[in-house]
């Protein structure tokens, strides 16, 4: 015998099922009347720890097939003319998925004033070099051994990779120095 479970979900698309299969187990969403159609709010989800075959009998109903993510770097990736926020476990795979395009990062922490105030301007150069990857990485405890291996001394640093290398860096919230190190770099 299954066993059933019932959770309150406040919103859900407006689809008429969605089930998915996970861990050996299904789940399905429908109304709390029972319905499987209609605009109502009372949206319920049904949790059954019942093989997946259990469930083979519903067909032609809409299914949604969910892949486990093995991990956060399967989805992340940079968006084109924004900064994006790295880690020490993110930074790495980042760089060298950007192969020869540039890439500049910033290095920051939290308290500093410096950082804080060249932080929009930074924003706005990722809007500009749609052909530069820009990250951020905040040099808080976590991230200290990429802080170290990177060879930080102040911040804001800001570090231009090409094919995995540092090729220029700028230290403190100057930002004429920073764009004429990318366009140097760019050019290189």
């Amino acid at each position: 015998m299954a066993l059933q479970m019932q959770i309150s979900v406040p919103s859900l698309p407006s689809s008429s099922t969605l089930r998915s299969r996970a861990l050996g187990g299904a789940a399905a969403f429908s109304q709390a009347d029972g319905s499987s159609r209609g605009t109502g709010t009372g949206w319920s989800k049904a949790v059954s720890t019942a093989p997946p075959a259990a469930y083979s009998g519903y067909r032609g109903r809409r299914t949604l097939s969910i892949r486990p993510v093995r991990s956060s770097l399967d989805i992340a990736a940079p968006t084109v003319g924004t900064v994006t926020e790295v880690d020490k476990d993110t930074f790495w795979p980042l760089v060298k998925a950007a192969g020869d395009k540039l890439v500049v990062l910033d290095m920051y922490t939290q308290w500093c004033g410096p950082c804080k105030l060249i932080a929009p301007k930074y924003q706005g150069l990722s809007e500009k070099h749609l052909d530069v990857m820009f990250l951020k990485l905040d040099c808080n405890k976590e991230n200290r051994p990429l802080a170290k291996e990177l060879g930080i001394r102040v911040v804001p640093t800001f570090k231009i990779l090409k094919d995995g290398q540092v090729v220029k860096e700028v230290t403190g919230a100057k930002l004429d120095d920073l764009v004429l190190a990318i366009e140097t770099a760019r050019s290189s």
